[in-house]
């Protein structure tokens, strides 16, 4: 099957998965509204997860202010937090065994190795990051092992788990918006954090566990994290997880020309609700162009 098919019937599961660490912005909302019209297309489900790992910047006002804001625009969701389903809890920091449960196959299998390098350390030793890189700078290698083994003794309590990527090796995905897609793992990518050392999973692997539990069948997000598909595909692997198809969107930039983030609070749902928009309005305007970059006009 290629990636740029939507399964016909109810099989098909879509997502939502915000994280609560700001308000959600215009960018968020048309990615989102983009998941949910390929799942209304494929009369498929849609499933809200609330992605809120990060406790030291997820807070209660923002979980209020997700469910309320995408409510607002015009959201439906068939399982989720608010109202249950098949494969609840729908709130990462309640499913710590799944994460658990993974990471103890990772760790036999032979997959993880410890590390104590800060994110200093990795940005004075590693080569120079890729700009587009997801933020993350091509580990160096520093405490990797010389050979790929399972580390089962104690570890330092300040060291995290990285994944050692199969080096030289092409990981290639048919995107459903994008096409064809390659990466090579050590160039494009080093090894990653899987588990943090405030002892939580990292974002890559949380992400494997809980759509491959929740059965999701394709997975839509922004094109900057075309680079974490190619991680993720390692993890699916390696856990023995059939990965889902996958489907990147253009990201809204601002005037500048930057792409928009949390920091963008006059384009937050939140904000452009309060100076009168409408949903209607905002998605005529938005989410139905495009181009590969959305720039919004100064005047929002």
């Amino acid at each position: 099957m290629s990636q740029d098919t939507i399964v016909e019937g109810a099989e098909y599961r879509g997502r939502l998965a915000p994280s609560p660490t700001g308000l959600l912005h215009l960018g968020h909302a048309r990615t989102f509204w983009t998941a949910q019209e390929r799942t209304r297309a494929a009369r498929g489900t849609l499933v809200f997860r609330n992605d809120d790992l990060d406790q030291a910047r997820c807070q209660p006002k923002f979980v209020s202010a997700m469910f309320e804001d995408l409510r607002w625009f015009g959201f439906e969701w068939q399982e989720g937090p608010d109202c249950g389903g098949a494969f609840a809890p729908y709130s990462q920091s309640e499913r710590m065994p799944h994460y658990r449960q993974a990471m103890k196959r990772l760790i036999t299998g032979g997959w993880v190795y410890p590390c104590t390098c800060s994110r200093k350390d990795i940005q004075a030793a590693a080569r120079a990051p890729h700009p587009a890189d997801d933020d993350e700078p091509l580990y160096p290698g520093t405490c990797r092992p010389q050979a790929a083994k399972a580390k089962s003794e104690m570890r330092n309590p300040k060291s995290s788990w990285r994944f050692r990527v199969p080096d030289g090796e092409h990981m290639a995905f048919l995107d459903g918006n994008l096409g064809p897609q390659q990466f090579v793992a050590g160039q494009d990518f080093g090894d990653f954090v899987v588990w943090r050392h405030d002892d939580a999973p990292a974002y890559q692997l949380a992400c494997v566990v809980d759509d491959a539990a929740m059965q999701i069948t394709e997975v839509v997000r922004g094109a900057d994290l075309l680079k974490s598909t190619a991680r993720q595909l390692l993890l699916y692997r390696a856990l023995g997880l059939q990965p889902p198809l996958f489907f990147h969107c253009a990201l809204l930039t601002d005037e500048a020309g930057m792409r928009l983030a949390k920091r963008h609070d006059a384009l937050s749902l939140r904000t452009l609700r309060e100076r009168g928009h409408t949903p209607e309005s905002l998605r005529a305007a938005f989410l139905h162009q495009q181009p590969s970059n959305i720039i919004l006009p100064p005047s929002f």
